[in-house]
Formats: C-alpha cells, sequence, structure tokens
C-alpha cells in the first residue's frame, strides 16, 4: 500500500478519536468493515457511544449521512423511499428514503418489525433499492452500522439469522475504563467535540480503499486455516448452525481490510485470530443443550481457534 493510503486510515482513526476515547480497537474494527465493503452491527448497553460513533465516523470520511430510528410503526417505504404521483403532470417520481446515503445509522434496529428489518437486505447486498419494480442505485461507499441495545429488551424483534448473517461484523463498545471516563468528562465539559469534527478524506478514498483491499494477498495456506475455522464451527457438537461460506468470504475480506489499515500488503495468521468472533460469533447457533448451560459462541469459538493449528509463516512474503 501506498504510504499516503496508510495515512489517510491513520488521520481517520486520530479524527474519531477527537470524540470517541479509548476506544481505538473498535474504530479500527468499523473501518474494517467499511473497507471490507460489509456492514457492522454495534450492540452495547445504552449510553457507551454507539450513535456517536457512527455520526463521528460518517462526518470524518465526508459523506451523505442519515439516520433512521426504527420503531415498531416504522415502514419500509420510510427505508427505501416511495413514488410519488404528481396530478399536474400525471406522471410518478421517486422520493428517495433515507437508504440514499453513504453512512445509514439504522438506530435500535431490532424495535422495528421483521418486515422492515428486511427492507435493507437488498440495500446492504446488492448496495440498490426497487420501489415499484423500479431499481436505484445507492451511493458508494454505501455503509449501514446497526444498533441494539442489550437491555430493555421488552416491545423487541430479534434480527433474524438470515439478516444478522449481512454483517460482516458485531462488535461492542463496552465501558471505559476509570481514566478514559475522566478524559471523556475534561473534553465535554466545555464544548462538544463533535460539533468541530471535520472531514479528513472523501467517500472517493474510502471506494479507492475498498479496491486495494481485494489486491491484499492472502496465500494458500491462510485460505485453508479459515476454512478450517469454519468447518470446525459447523461440525462441533456444541452448534446448531456453523458459519456459512458468508462467513469464510467475510473472514477473508476482514482480514484483507485490516491489512489495509495497517498498511501490510498480505494477511497472517494473527489477523484471522483477531477478526474470528466479531466476523463469526453471531453467525452461529447455539444447540438448546448449550443454551440451557448458558453458554456462548464466543467461548466455543475460542475452543475451536485453540485447537486448530496455526499455519506457518509464508516465506514467500
Amino acid at each position: 500500500m501506498e504510504k499516503t493510503d496508510l495515512n489517510y486510515c491513520n488521520a481517520l482513526i486520530e479524527n474519531i478519536a477527537k470524540v470517541i476515547i479509548g476506544k481505538t480497537e473498535v474504530v479500527e474494527q468499523m473501518l474494517v468493515a467499511l473497507i471490507g465493503g460489509g456492514h457492522v452491527l454495534i450492540e452495547d448497553v445504552p449510553g457507551v457511544g454507539k450513535t456517536l460513533l457512527a455520526k463521528s465516523l460518517a462526518k470524518s470520511i465526508g459523506g451523505i449521512f442519515k439516520r433512521v430510528q426504527f420503531t415498531p410503526d416504522l415502514l419500509p417505504a420510510d427505508i427505501t423511499g416511495f413514488n410519488v404521483y404528481n396530478q399536474q403532470t400525471g406522471t410518478f417520481s421517486f422520493q428517495s428514503g433515507p437508504v440514499m446515503a453513504n453512512i445509514l445509522l439504522a438506530d435500535e434496529i431490532n424495535r422495528t418489525v421483521p418486515r422492515t428489518q428486511a427492507s435493507l437486505l437488498e440495500s446492504m447486498e446488492e448496495h440498490q433499492v426497487t420501489v415499484d419494480g423500479i431499481t436505484q442505485k445507492l451511493p458508494e461507499p454505501f455503509f449501514v452500522i446497526a444498533t441494539q441495545n442489550q437491555i430493555d429488551m421488552e416491545g423487541t424483534f430479534p434480527l433474524p439469522e438470515a439478516q444478522l448473517d449481512r454483517f460482516l461484523l458485531k462488535i461492542k463498545l463496552g465501558y471505559p475504563n476509570r481514566e478514559e471516563e475522566i478524559s471523556i468528562m475534561q473534553r465535554f465539559q466545555e464544548d462538544d467535540p463533535y460539533l468541530s469534527l471535520e472531514a479528513v478524506i472523501q467517500p472517493a478514498t474510502i471506494v479507492a480503499l475498498q479496491e486495494h483491499r481485494k489486491k491484499i494477498r492472502i496465500a494458500q495456506p491462510i485460505k485453508k486455516y479459515i476454512a478450517d475455522i469454519v468447518w470446525a464451527t459447523r461440525s462441533s457438537e456444541h452448534f446448531k448452525f456453523g458459519a456459512s461460506p458468508r462467513g469464510s468470504l467475510g473472514l477473508m475480506r476482514a482480514a484483507q481490510a485490516l491489512c489495509a489499515i495497517r498498511g501490510r500488503e498480505y494477511v497472517i495468521p494473527d489477523d484471522i485470530k483477531l477478526l474470528a468472533e466479531p466476523v463469526l460469533a453471531h453467525r452461529l447457533i447455539l444447540n438448546d443443550r448449550e443454551k440451557l448451560k448458558g453458554a456462548t459462541t464466543t467461548g466455543h469459538l475460542k475452543e475451536i481457534l485453540d485447537n486448530i493449528p496455526t499455519p506457518l509463516p509464508d516465506h514467500e512474503h
């Protein structure tokens, strides 16, 4: 990767850090999803900065940002848009919905009905919307950041597995530590740093980084390593369903994106180990026995990673 490209990624991370304190790893994972051509689901307790992180990323790349607060009465047309009839001309014109954006924040996505959740599927997968048989292309890049809270689940509609599988990564912010909490209070005491945040790159730069990501080398032993991990989830007695081929492709693309962010031209086993949980854990379904025991997909995935031999370094690098 050219040094200027690496500088773009560093500039993004540093810019977001002006607002989001102590979450460099989370910000990096967010960029992995963006440059990997996928989408991200952020799940955590209220008040840790999920929405602020999404807004800060959108502002930093200088793109079109739209936010949708998901509620039980939200309709698919409220997201995708609809055709409006003009009585004077006798024709229909398309009124675009908030999906026509570079960054779409789907806030509390699990608070709306499955039909409305599903209306995002075509947009997330195909980067287009179809209304009354007419297809509209979405801006590039197109990135969905969905949030959901872990608590106050009454009246929510859990995301179906098919929709969960559309998210490249599922990440958590977590609480700040004591020192970070003090820094947050100091930084926000007089002014809101988000208000003065400026774009450090343009949307076209993200598209270029996405294209560069595709050229990151991933050797055959690394591909076999990914396949071994995915196959182990399918054959594990702990899971009712393992990861699909979309999971293995997601892990490969996420690892390539991480390399692009870190200025490396090839994927190493540590990239796969680092990203296996955020890429695969939400795609796995525990069997009923494991659920009753209170087991987690993360715990069993860690066991799989511990038991699969790490490929040796590829000397051609």
